[in-house]
């Protein structure tokens, strides 16, 4: 998997969850998450956990758990089809996202939405 990273505030507005979920359009809607929360600092994060522990749960479930907004510190979802990881979205220190992906396509979507993405090693 290759990845990229970018700062999570960009100016005065943060990047969240939700907002990624957004941008991976087509490619992200038949995926099943996989959420782990490290600092839960909304009661939402235990729910998202919780659901997502045992069979994972679907995009539009996860995106209606992290709208309007949700901000997370150190956490990762992990997308998966046919039980395998294609994209994992980590939140680190609610500074960074780090965005790693099988589809060069969603990275380079983020690449252009965030400028100054750069690669991961």
């Amino acid at each position: 998997m290759k990845g990229i990273t970018f700062p999570a505030w960009r100016g005065k507005h943060y990047v969240t969850l939700a907002e990624l979920l957004v941008r991976l359009g087509g490619f992200g809607l038949d995926l099943t998450w996989r959420v782990a929360c490290d600092e839960m600092v909304d009661p939402r994060c235990a729910e998202i956990e919780r659901r997502s522990a045992a069979t994972g749960m679907e995009t539009l479930t996860l995106l209606s758990l992290t709208t309007p907004f949700l901000q997370l510190v150190d956490a990762e979802a992990r997308g998966s089809a046919g039980g395998e990881p294609v994209v994992v979205l980590t939140e680190v220190d609610s500074s960074w996202w780090e965005v790693r992906s099988v589809d060069e396509r969603v990275l380079g979507e983020l690449r252009r939405h965030y400028p100054g993405a750069t690669e991961l090693p």
